[in-house]
């Protein structure tokens, strides 16, 4: 995906930014990163703090978004991830930076940062979770705890469809603890769903793999802990 960046006031501020990473790196934050397995083709260092800190300083912009996205810098994406309209974000843009993802951190980024603000993220969580690539279904996992967790105003039906996914998802040990995380949140939207994401734990109990029955046994002792208000 190529894109012809010719406005002078982006290419001054994008140009400003890289000064701004660079002035900040940090090489013990770039270390810990890589132990951790995250890896990036050039990472600074820079906190995602930090990187807060400078995005609140620049009015969101698609173009520079999709500027600093084609650097490839681990800061660079992450502010993408920041400064973009989500009203200008397309389908196309957003299956081409998720199939890119080469590890969770960025995956979650964008996740929390952009993905859940736009009209796409219901249908994109769902077909995601499809995926082939593991970081893909992780994304779409992902975007449906944002979801549960930002989208107040939503009725409980727009969530439904996300169960189906994750009673298939679950028997993955590779993605249990987002999982885990999703379901919590699910779990603590309502009644309802506090009763089907129950229902999902009970469900992984059952299953032949170690790892699956586990995870329903933990979420299960959480989703009917006293602290839901709504407990049965």
């Amino acid at each position: 995906m190529n894109f012809i960046l010719d406005n002078k006031e982006t290419e001054k501020t994008f140009q400003q930014l890289l000064r701004q990473i660079k002035l900040r790196k940090n090489g013990d934050v770039s270390n810990s990163l890589k132990r951790q397995g995250i890896a990036y083709k050039l990472n600074w260092g820079v906190s995602v703090v930090e990187l807060r800190d400078l995005a609140k300083e620049i009015k969101p912009d698609h173009l520079l978004s999709l500027k600093l996205w084609n650097k490839q810098w681990r800061e660079t994406m992450i502010l993408a991830t920041l400064l973009d309209e989500p009203e200008k974000v397309t389908e196309e843009q957003m299956d081409f930076w998720t199939k890119s993802f080469e590890n969770r951190e960025i995956a979650e980024q964008a996740s929390a940062n952009l993905w859940v603000k736009t009209k796409f993220a219901f249908a994109k969580a769902i077909e995601w979770s499809r995926g082939k690539k593991h970081l893909v279904r992780f994304t779409g996992i992902h975007l449906m705890g944002r979801l549960a967790l930002t989208q107040k105003n939503a009725i409980d039906e727009m969530f439904e469809p996300f169960f189906e996914e994750l009673a298939v998802l679950g028997k993955d040990p590779r993605l249990n603890a987002v999982i885990y995380r999703t379901l919590i949140v699910l779990g603590n939207r309502s009644k309802w769903l506090n009763g089907q994401a129950v229902e999902l734990a009970k469900t992984f109990q059952m299953c032949e793999q170690e790892d699956t029955v586990k995870l329903g046994e933990t979420l299960l002792e959480e989703l009917t802990s006293n602290y839901i208000p709504f407990k049965k």
